[in-house]
């Protein structure tokens, strides 16, 4: 009999024919099937809606949850497109991240989608799709989950609005508006990636609210922001009746009491001229505001233009700087963009950035045109006219440059060197020819030389550098500059008169003409308004003015009993002269004797006749 021996029950007995490695698989390699029932109830159960899907991109297991976000059964969802479910395949590069994730391509991708929910509501879900299986051997298969993130998307986007309009007028902000405006402009997308050109066109109205700073100083901050809104309200109204037919303008607050109103499809320049009308006149509606009846307008910039082409840049450039010509033309108005005024413009801002810089590289000559005795002919002195030899514009008349100089203050500095210049060339002449008689020289002064620089000293100093006797010297200056001007520009002219200088009005008989102040200037020398001269042709079947005639006649007799001599400017015929020189002017200067020319030509004149040399 024989015996056996008690041990340990085995855990498991091998199937007939199975071996010792294929139970150990099975022990390690499976999970227990109480173990896989509670992983499947978990997902059907979870609160994510989730789906397994195949390697052919159809739902094999959805959850419960997933069911309920789609309002279909759960069983009905196996076997669809898993792409349509969740709105991927509308999107053609969201479509292509998926199917990479299905391929292998990459592990996993996640994007935002606008759903529907059950309840017929919109829904933002966040859907993210990540790899399980192994391509290659066939188990391929992603789990899709899908994130209701719709609270805290309308929270960025509550945030975004506030970050993107305006608080006080609620109208969205500058921001807002270069963002609208960079899309407007921005070359649409083609399908192979590449952006097209625009075929359409944009306008601008850019404006600002004349009268807004007077508000707010002394009615305070409350009242000027409920005049903002009240403003601002006026503007949508008048975008909103523009965009019956087209989509209403973007108007915006830039800043300040600047506004904007952006037709990204613009029709042409009669739209935007009818959106700038419409808006004037609303804003010259009186406003109620707090109590108070205000009366504003506006000064409006309008632009119009292709969108191919143009930047964000270079409209609000042309905006801006139209918007200055509106307030510059008298405010209360809108002015539309001129290509040829902002070239100009353009030209007059390069010429103010380089006029000092330019009196510093001597890009700046003088020419001389002869002063001549009617009596004689014979040349008594010299005109000094500067002119700009510019590098790029070539040489510039001093109409050119001049207004310009005295509008920034450059006239200090290029008026210094156009009188040492002028001075040092008649004492060159004087010395070269001292058996003549010596030429006068005679130099315009700017009214900002008389008002803000130590023209006195300015002139002294000159006259002791380069040894030119001061009747030698003779200022000219407008009426406007010496008309009427007590105080300081008075006492000027009386100290370089006494100095022994020559002062002249230029000009004469086109400003003021108060003779009873003439009377108490220390003038020596009246310069006739070319436009009286021309009053005095008879060439070219043209009849000479009797009026004009009979006033150079008195104005020359009471020059002279005033104890003044009298030059006629613009002479060019011999008519002229022989008329000019029987009322009794003293001096002729115009192209009948000598266009301004240079110094060496004025060196050959010296002692004899213009119409001789």
């Amino acid at each position: 009999m024989s015996g056996t021996t008690e041990g340990p029950t085995p855990r498991a007995e091998a199937a007939p024919g199975a071996g010792a490695s294929e139970i150990t698989r099975c022990d390690h390699q499976r999970p227990g099937l109480s173990e896989l029932r509670d992983y499947r109830a978990a997902y059907a159960a979870a609160a994510l809606p989730m789906a397994v899907v195949d390697h052919r991109g159809r739902i094999a297991r959805p959850n419960d949850a997933l069911g309920g976000l789609l309002g279909a059964d759960p069983a009905s969802l196996t076997g669809q497109p898993a792409a349509g479910l969740v709105g991927l395949a509308s999107d053609g590069p969201a479509l292509r991240a998926y199917n990479e994730v299905l391929r292998g391509a990459r592990p996993r991708f996640r994007c935002v989608r606008r759903l529907k929910h059950t309840d017929g509501r919109p829904l933002w879900a966040e859907v993210t799709v990540v790899r399980m299986g192994d391509v290659a051997d066939g188990t391929g298969r992603v789990l899709l989950s899908v994130a209701d993130v719709s609270e805290r998307r309308e929270l960025r986007e509550r945030l975004r609005h506030l970050r993107m309009h305006d608080p006080v007028t609620r109208l969205p902000n500058r921001t807002l508006f270069f963002e609208r405006l960079a899309a407007a402009l921005a070359p649409p997308p083609v399908p192979d990636g590449s952006p097209a050109p625009r075929h359409g066109r944009i306008g601008l109205c850019y404006l600002d609210i004349d009268g807004f700073k007077a508000v707010n100083d002394t009615l305070g901050h409350r009242t000027g922001d409920r005049l903002l809104a009240a403003v601002a309200g006026r503007l949508t109204h008048c975008a909103e009746a523009d965009g019956l037919s087209t989509g209403s303008p973007l108007v915006a607050r830039l800043g300040g009491d600047e506004f904007a109103i952006l037709v990204e499809d613009s029709s042409g320049t009669q739209q935007l001229a009818d959106l700038a009308r419409s808006v004037l006149a609303a804003l010259q509606r009186p406003f109620e505001v707090t109590g108070h009846r205000l009366s504003v307008s506006a000064s409006i910039g309008v632009v119009e233009r292709a969108t191919a082409g143009t930047s964000a840049t270079a409209l609000m450039q042309a905006a801006d700087t139209t918007l200055y010509w509106a307030k510059a033309d008298g405010r209360a108005r809108w002015t539309l963009f001129d290509p040829e005024r902002n070239a100009h413009r353009m030209t007059r801002q390069s010429l103010s950035s380089t006029l000092g810089p330019a009196v510093e590289r001597g890009e700046f000559t003088l020419e001389y045109q002869p002063l001549v005795g009617m009596a004689d002919e014979v040349v008594r002195g010299v005109e000094a006219l500067v002119r700009w030899n510019h590098p790029r514009f070539g040489l510039l008349a001093p109409s050119r440059f001049v207004p310009i100089a005295e509008e920034d203050g450059t006239i200090v500095q290029l008026g210094r060197w156009v009188l040492r210049t002028a001075c040092r060339q008649a004492r060159l002449w004087q010395l070269e020819h001292p058996e003549d008689p010596p030429l006068f020289v005679s130099v315009n002064v700017a009214v900002r030389q008389v008002r803000d620089s130590d023209l006195v000293t300015d002139v002294a100093e000159v006259l002791a550098e380069t040894g030119l006797e001061p009747g030698l010297l003779q200022l000219e200056l407008t009426e406007s500059a010496v008309m009427g001007s007590p105080g300081r520009p008075l006492r000027v002219l009386q100290a370089l008169s006494d100095m022994g200088v020559r002062i002249a009005i230029d000009d004469f008989g086109t400003g003021y003409s108060n003779l009873a102040y003439l009377s108490r200037l220390p003038v020596s020398v009246l310069k006739l308004d070319g436009s009286f001269v021309r009053g005095f042709r008879y060439e070219d079947g043209a009849h000479p003015s009797p009026a004009d005639e009979t006033i150079v006649e008195a104005m020359v007799q009471l020059a002279h009993r005033l104890g003044l001599t009298v030059t006629a400017e613009c002479v060019e015929t011999s008519g002229q002269a022989e008329r000019l020189r029987r009322i009794g002017c003293d001096t002729g200067q115009g192209w009948l004797y000598s266009r301004a020319v240079a110094p060496e030509r004025i060196a050959e004149l010296i002692g004899s006749r213009p119409q001789d040399s």
